[in-house]
């Protein structure tokens, strides 16, 4: 959100956002965040408070285009940030869709992918696209596919070997080590459960000497006594969120993301770009990138841990490692001379411009 409103700002236009929190300095003298006090105990509850104080602000200002990260309401345009609603919760048991939460959450979706809405959908990944329009037939026009984007910083390749040592002092682990990582919060979503039952059916000997690193936001008690019941108490390290991603990414072995789901998955972009294999799930809206550069192995659904297991030592014993990464490499560069990061700004520009014709538009996003 912040890169697409910071390439808009840098054209001219005024860009107000609407958040619940804001850390950080303000990036640009024409961005302005307005930051919303909200009320409730759960969060579609918090959501809901949120939207109703915000489109107030929103339909009393008069923008030319009104974009969301949120699905709600009066939206121009829409970024697909989560998996369709209906789609994931159609397993759910009918006590769950009676529940306020289920019918908050659908309503707000069918807001921005009725086929009767007017909303612009602004997609990541073209899988996504065959699940909303199952549920709500979102006619093929409104769809707005985004090419993927890796920043300049998550190019730079650094020693790969200081890496090594590295991550390796700073954890007590030895340099002959292979490190496994996980990047992303929500460690159920992106299946460190699945990870660390692979890990301890490593044999004895590779075990010992394979380790998982854990990076991310989450509650992670239920995964430390799942370490613990499996023996892995000196095989994982499972920290909070850091700054350092591409390092940790340089200096590891292989990115294990056995995902229950995930929209896109930027993590495995940046894998590449750092030159690191990928062994990922299908569910992942980019494992295709994976598949497509050979830069690891994609496992295809449904779900078998047996599958994660074998797949995961074969990886670590493969010869195909210096492949994996020099494929990666070369294809994050193409990805990255593809994109310079003003694709999404130039659309949204585009469609003020169709709309109200470029002297016509006032420039407040």
């Amino acid at each position: 959100m912040l890169r697409i409103a910071v390439a808009l700002a840098s054209t001219g236009h005024q860009i107000d956002i609407y958040t619940m929190s804001w850390e950080g300095e303000v990036p640009h003298k024409n961005i302005t965040p307005h930051v919303i006090k909200i009320k409730g105990l759960f969060n579609h509850r918090r959501y809901a408070s949120f939207i109703q104080k915000s489109r107030f602000e929103i339909q009393r200002k008069k923008y030319d285009l009104v974009v969301g990260f949120n699905r709600m309401a009066d939206l121009d345009v829409y970024f697909v940030a989560d998996p369709c609603y209906l789609e994931r919760t159609q397993k759910r048991s009918f006590l769950y869709k009676l529940s306020g939460r289920y019918r908050w959450f659908s309503q707000t979706e069918r807001e921005v992918f009725s086929d009767k809405a007017r909303c612009e959908i602004l997609l990541l990944a073209e899988k996504e696209k065959a699940d909303f329009q199952r549920w709500y037939n979102t006619p093929d026009h409104r769809f707005h596919l985004l090419p993927p984007y890796l920043s300049p910083q998550r190019m730079a390749l650094l020693n790969k070997i200081q890496m090594r040592s590295k991550i390796r002092n700073e954890f007590g682990w030895a340099e002959q080590d292979q490190v496994l990582l996980t990047v992303g919060s929500g460690f159920r979503v992106k299946g460190l459960d699945r990870s660390l039952l692979a890990l301890s059916e490593l044999p004895q000997e590779l075990r010992s000497t394979t380790k998982l690193l854990v990076v991310g936001q989450d509650n992670a008690r239920i995964f430390l006594r799942q370490v613990v019941d499996l023996g892995l108490q000196k095989n994982v390290s499972i920290v909070g969120g850091r700054n350092d991603i591409p390092q940790l990414m340089q200096g590891s072995d292989l990115l294990i993301h056995p995902a229950r789901a995930e929209l896109a998955g930027h993590v495995l972009l940046e894998a590449m770009a750092s030159g690191l294999p990928v062994l990922v799930t299908d569910v992942c809206g980019y494992a295709s990138h994976i598949a497509n550069a050979k830069a690891g192995i994609v496992l295809s659904s449904p779900f078998e841990q047996v599958a994660l297991n074998r797949v995961l030592q074969d990886m670590l014993e493969s010869d195909q490692r210096s492949l994996w990464q020099s494929n990666g490499v070369q294809y994050a560069s193409e990805i990255f001379s593809n994109n310079d990061g003003f694709a999404e700004a130039r659309l949204l520009i585009d469609m003020v411009n169709d709309r109200y014709g470029e002297k016509t538009i006032s420039g407040k996003l």
